[in-house]
């Protein structure tokens, strides 16, 4: 009875022994299990039943494909974008056969400037002088006496041509001063009380690079173009960093409901105005953006080509890549002014003015050397022309500067590239030239 009693006790034991270990085993080959499926990725998103162009030639459409703390795991078609990565709270969204394409990617905005002007007087797309004047006296009421009035987008050429004077707004703005640029950012509106603030009269000349217009007795029509506007510019306050960093917020949000999702971004910076505003913009409303973690849209920046060894500093210190957002691109400068503006730079004389042919806004030589140290630096650089003489200046600039550094791949821009004489347009492909083209320009061309 003895010898039962141990064999049993025996048996209990080793079986003991036996479920211990393999409930053990067990224990650790589910944990294991748990850890490998929590080291996979798994998406919060998936996107089905759509047209996805992927722009990749081995697969250019797919139909599915799944997203991950806003960036994509996988495309294809479903069943293999699930296999794997659909987990616990995934989400699904049927588009029912809507197209989905990759970010659009603007080659030339004013970002900062964009976003302010959205809170400013808004003249884009008005097609008459009595709508034009209506909207200043709007937004007048809402201003306290002395107070700036500032506003822009206004086009001439959309109500036939004839150019806005200070004697359009003069009655309704008795007590403020007005400034209202033009699309283009090269012409500007001051009515009377901005021009006798700034100290603009008739005997004031023309700066080099800029034109007052003036009256057939000579007096001011409250038209500055290009680095005239340097004369009164100064009078106006400058935005407070809230107002810049509100305009960013702004024109972030109209871009991505546009579908663009990166800019290349030239800056508050045209002739006529402070290189400074590119920096402060900079380091007052990107930086503090992006290290708040409230940056939504991707920027490559251009800083004015004056400050060129001043980014050839930064970039040495921080490199070109600042963050995931923000993207040191290079520097810009300015060869002449704008077509609606009659400061563009060609040939032959404008049909309407048979004086004037324009203006070269920076000196040659001026820009030849910038353009010259620039480029030997590493830096990108672009050149606004628009006129025909002006590009084939740039063209030729461009030639003798890729001659004398040596050959690498610099990509030269000419932003706008708006008039080309016969044969100019070979030598942008001759000399590898990025020609940087906007609707708006073209859209301008063809209203005149």
């Amino acid at each position: 009875m003895k010898l039962l009693s141990l064999l049993s006790a025996i048996l209990v034991l080793l079986l003991s022994v036996v479920s211990l270990h393999f409930l053990h085993s067990n224990y650790w080959s589910n944990l294991r299990g748990s850890l490998s499926l929590q080291s996979s990725p798994v998406a919060d998103l998936v996107v089905r039943n759509a047209l996805i162009y992927t722009s990749d030639a081995s697969l250019p459409f797919a139909d599915s494909m799944a997203v991950r703390n806003g960036r994509i795991l996988r495309v294809g078609n479903y069943s293999s974008v699930v296999q794997d990565l659909p987990g616990y709270g995934t989400k699904e969204l049927n588009l029912e056969g809507k197209i989905v394409v990759p970010g659009f990617i603007d080659s030339h905005v004013h970002f900062i400037n964009g976003g302010l002007q959205m809170a400013q007087v808004e003249l884009r797309g008005i097609n008459n002088r009595d709508e034009f004047v209506r909207r200043v006296q709007e937004a007048v009421k809402n201003k306290k006496q002395g107070s700036w009035v500032l506003g822009g987008g206004w086009n001439n050429d959309l109500w036939g041509g004839e150019l806005p004077v200070a004697s359009w707004i003069d009655d309704i703005t008795p007590y403020n001063p007005v400034w209202l640029s033009r699309t283009d950012g090269h012409m500007g509106l001051a009515n009377s009380m901005a021009l006798k603030l700034a100290g603009i009269t008739k005997y004031t000349e023309d700066p080099i690079g800029g034109t007052i217009m003036k009256t057939t007795s000579g007096e001011p029509n409250g038209l500055l173009i290009d680095s005239a506007m340097k004369l009164l510019l100064p009078w106006i306050p400058e935005v407070s960093v809230d107002e810049r960093r509100e305009a960013l917020v702004r024109a972030s949000n109209l871009a991505l409901m546009r579908g663009v999702t990166t800019v290349v971004d030239f800056g508050r910076y045209v002739p006529g105005t402070s290189v400074q505003l590119s920096w402060d913009d900079f380091s007052d409303v990107y930086q503090w953006t992006d290290t708040s973690g409230k940056m939504m849209i991707r920027v490559c920046l251009f800083f004015p080509m004056e400050t060129w060894s001043r980014l050839l500093d930064l970039i040495s210190k921080t490199g070109r890549v600042i963050s995931q957002w923000i993207y040191l691109g290079g520097v810009k400068g300015f060869a002449d002014g704008s077509l609606g503006s009659n400061s563009a730079l060609f040939y032959e004389p404008y049909v309407d003015d048979p004086h004037n042919y324009g203006l070269l806004v920076t000196e040659l030589e001026s820009l030849f050397n910038m353009t010259m140290a620039s480029d030997k630096s590493g830096l990108q650089v672009a050149i606004h022309a628009i006129g025909d003489k002006a590009n084939d200046l740039i063209l030729d600039v461009y030639e003798s500067v890729g001659s004398m550094n040596g050959m690498r791949d610099r990509r030269f821009r000419i932003e706008h590239a708006q008039h080309l004489a016969p044969g100019s347009t070979a030598r942008f492909g001759e000399q590898g030239i990025v020609a940087s083209v906007q609707t708006t320009y073209w859209m301008m061309l063809i209203l005149r």
